[in-house]
């Protein structure tokens, strides 16, 4: 799983800051990881250094393997806050995307086959 940050030009985009959102990001991924080829994450300041209550925009967009990609959006007062609810944000929309997946599959894998239903064999004896 690649993790790709794009700041805009109100905050700084350094080493740290990279290192940290990853950190944040692949921990609260973690388990979706086999299904994950990449997150985007784009950090903003929505009131451009003016102090505000929820002014830092986070916005995640997780590409999945044969997938459309999924995005989420958190507004907080700082980019770390913003950063750690949408991550939580996104792993709830993945649990509930994937695993709707993964139950339909669970679902479809346990009916029989057309024809394969030993009851309707031709070859079975007739009671």
């Amino acid at each position: 799983m690649k993790i790709q940050l794009n700041t805009d030009v109100n905050i700084d985009g350094t080493e740290a800051l990279a290192a940290q959102v990853s950190a944040t990001v692949e921990q609260a991924l973690a388990r979706f990881s086999a299904h994950i080829t990449r997150v985007e994450v784009h950090l903003s300041d929505e009131n451009a250094g003016k102090s505000g209550q929820h002014d830092q925009r986070c916005l995640l967009e997780a590409r999945l393997e044969g997938r459309q990609p999924v995005a989420v959006t958190e507004h907080a007062p700082t980019s770390q806050r913003a950063v750690h609810g949408a991550a939580h944000k996104l792993a709830h929309l993945l649990d509930s995307t994937l695993g709707r997946l993964h139950d339909h599959r669970e679902k479809t894998s346990g009916l029989p086959m057309s024809g394969t239903d030993p009851k309707n064999r031709s070859d079975s004896p007739v009671e």
